[in-house]
């Protein structure tokens, strides 16, 4: 057993002589009656998986939703599986493109969404404790944990893997992190939707509560002298993982109880972090279930 540390819509243009076309609304043009309980307001989700996940999630408060024809038709099932959401308006993939920032992969599908309401770290501790996961045999609860991760394309994708191996929450401090947007919604594929993405006002602060709660917090470093399958303590774990090139920070290094390494080996000694965070996850998690 490992010994812990003490806790320190354009308008359509008719020809002269054609018949009169119904102007589209201008998709970029946000709607005049909802607003987001945010400052920052309603965004623009994109993307087939996104959006699907999106409109099925009864947390989500959608406004609009924007599809081409070919889309639409593709995925009319899912689309109009819930009648409380809104239907799609079936607009030139253009359209879509001018609501969106450019270069944005929006696969035929966008949607104007309200926020997600703030995720508290008092649920995960609560889900954590839950009797139901106490109780299984074997049962253990990873939270990931990222450390100034900015690209939200990076923090996207370990969202997806976290919710893919089961763990419970991604936690990401309020500054320096990708706040909810639609690239990280891409990125993700879903999985915003489906696991809680806690922002946190002071990480080193966090993790001594999370040590609290009864979980070790276990820093990945390619310095580490133990590899991750060696330094697991096993019961309920925070993951952290620093950003790319930058590694963990000083103060969340000295906050962690451990630091374990991943066993790589070749002419590239590290990973990008969201590759990191899929065998790490998979180490403690999918391995053992």
């Amino acid at each position: 057993m490992a010994k812990r540390k003490p806790l320190h819509p354009r308008a359509g243009a008719a020809g002269a002589k054609a018949p009169q076309q119904r102007p589209r609304r201008r998709p970029g043009r946000p709607p005049a009656g909802p607003e987001s309980d945010r400052a920052g307001g309603p965004l623009w989700l994109y993307g087939i998986h996104a959006v699907l996940a999106a409109r099925a999630n009864p947390a989500r408060r959608l406004h609009r939703l924007l599809a081409t024809a070919e889309t639409a038709r593709r995925h009319a099932a899912a689309l109009e599986s819930e009648p409380a959401a809104p239907r799609p308006e079936i607009v030139a993939r253009e359209d879509i493109e001018r609501a969106l920032p450019e270069g944005a992969v929006h696969q035929g599908l966008a949607a104007l969404a309200s926020p997600l309401p703030d995720r508290d770290l008092d649920e995960v501790v609560a889900r954590h404790r839950a009797p139901e996961i106490a109780g299984q045999p074997g049962g253990r609860t990873i939270v990931v944990v990222l450390d100034q991760v900015t690209d939200p394309q990076n923090a996207g994708a370990v969202l997806r893997s976290a919710a893919a191996f089961g763990a419970a929450a991604v936690i990401v401090p309020g500054h320096h992190a990708p706040p909810e947007s639609g690239a990280l919604a891409k990125a993700a594929s879903g999985a915003l939707e489906h696991i809680p993405y806690v922002a946190v006002g002071n990480l080193a602060r966090t993790l001594e509560r999370l040590k609290r709660a009864g979980f070790w917090v276990l820093g990945l470093a390619g310095e580490a002298e133990q590899t991750l399958a060696e330094a697991d303590p096993g019961g309920p774990i925070a993951l952290v993982l620093g950003a790319e090139g930058a590694g963990l920070r000083r103060l969340t290094r000295e906050t962690c109880d451990l630091l374990a390494r991943l066993p790589t080996a070749g002419p590239i000694a590290s990973l990008n972090v969201s590759n990191a965070a899929a065998v790490a996850l998979y180490e403690v998690l999918g391995r053992r279930s």
